[in-house]
């Protein structure tokens, strides 16, 4: 083994998961889960703002290439309703385009401090351009100047082309905060299943799934336990 790998081997045995110091593992009883995953969600979205988790609207958003090769990056949540969850994107990014050959997504979210997953998975829709653009505009300057920097998955040909790209999209931001970004996307991921994990310290994890009924995930929700 090389002196890089045998460094990171014992930096690996070193750390833990879930040391009591900084986590908390609540109780979790699935048979008083509410009906609709939704509901479950937002009350753990609650938790894990509550107990200091960081940024715990990052979820990681998994995706394939019309390959079927995986690809995964950390996105920001834009919201989360009847609808299904949601998270914006250049339609011309790299995820903008497998999205468009490949429908589908997984968002995994993971709130440490609590030991608590959430799994979600599904068909994926773009919403009509005025509510993409809604939604970019309600946010702040700099979320605005970084859609109108552009060019998100190409080749970057110095740090310098994009330091002149951000410089412009920043001064175009301030002076026009409604500026139209035609690419920019929001994605919704309608839920066809959704689970959530509770991490237990004697390793009897609980996994609450919640799956639609239908062709489609058109019906409503059925709640089964997994086996850890």
């Amino acid at each position: 083994m090389g002196t890089d790998a045998h460094r990171l081997d014992q930096l690996l045995r070193s750390l833990r998961v879930w040391d009591p110091q900084v986590t908390e593992l609540p109780a979790f009883d699935p048979a008083a889960a509410p009906a609709d995953p939704l509901d479950l969600f937002t009350a753990w979205f609650a938790d894990a703002v509550a107990a200091g988790q960081t940024e715990p609207h990052t979820p990681s958003l998994a995706t394939s290439d019309e390959a079927g090769l995986p690809d995964v990056r950390t996105v920001m949540l834009h919201g989360a309703d009847a609808d299904g969850w949601s998270f914006a994107t250049h339609a011309t990014s790299r995820k903008g385009r497998q999205l468009t050959a490949r429908p589908y997504a997984a968002l995994g979210f993971y709130w440490a401090v609590l030991g608590r997953q959430v799994r979600v998975r599904g068909r994926v829709t773009a919403a009509p351009a005025t509510e993409s653009a809604a939604d970019l505009h309600a946010r702040s300057t700099g979320a605005l100047a970084a859609a109108l920097t552009g060019h998100q998955s190409e080749v970057l040909p110095s740090y310098d082309a994009l330091d002149r790209a951000s410089r412009a999209a920043w001064e175009r931001a301030e002076r026009e905060p409604d500026a139209p970004v035609p690419t920019w996307t929001l994605y919704r991921v309608r839920a066809q299943e959704v689970e959530f994990f509770q991490g237990d310290a004697r390793r009897r994890h609980v996994r609450l799934r919640y799956r639609r009924e239908g062709d489609e995930g058109g019906g409503g929700w059925v709640r089964e336990l997994l086996w850890p």
